[in-house]
């Protein structure tokens, strides 16, 4: 059977699909990302930057999201900033959020891996071991 006659996540009946925010205030990367999640049956919003992932996380319902992929580096509202706000006022998202980076060298960015509790991948990371990461912080591991 060719892989096109095989039928899509979408198509199974009763299932619910997941959400995932993906934040990165790079679009070949955001895009990239969230139709990867897509192709793998998630439902996947983007935002260019923290503050505007505030914002659909403002107006999403309380369990919305099972996932937030973030970067750190980002113009307005940086990955640090929206970890800390998780952190302080959403701990349900904050349990399920993974950060991305390529800047773990500077010292700043280096401290806060180090004081952060979420999984930190850097880039490049290859994507199947992003989807693991992915899967185990959606079950709650």
């Amino acid at each position: 059977m060719a892989p096109a006659d095989h039928p899509s996540l979408d198509d199974v009946p009763g299932r619910v699909r997941r959400r995932a925010l993906v934040v990165d205030d790079e679009p070949t990367i955001r895009s990239a990302l969230a139709r990867y999640l897509r192709r793998r049956g998630w439902d996947a919003d983007e935002a260019e930057d923290g503050r505007a992932a505030l914002r659909k996380l403002g107006r999403i319902e309380h369990d919305g999201y099972q996932v937030v992929v973030t970067d750190l580096r980002m113009p307005h509202c940086s990955g640090v900033e929206l970890h800390d706000w998780l952190a302080e006022h959403r701990p349900d998202l904050f349990a399920r959020l993974i950060i991305t980076t390529g800047d773990l060298a500077s010292p700043s960015w280096s401290a806060f891996a180090g004081r952060t509790t979420r999984p930190l991948i850097e880039k490049p990371f290859e994507l199947a071991v992003l989807a693991r990461l992915i899967e185990s912080v959606a079950r709650g591991r």
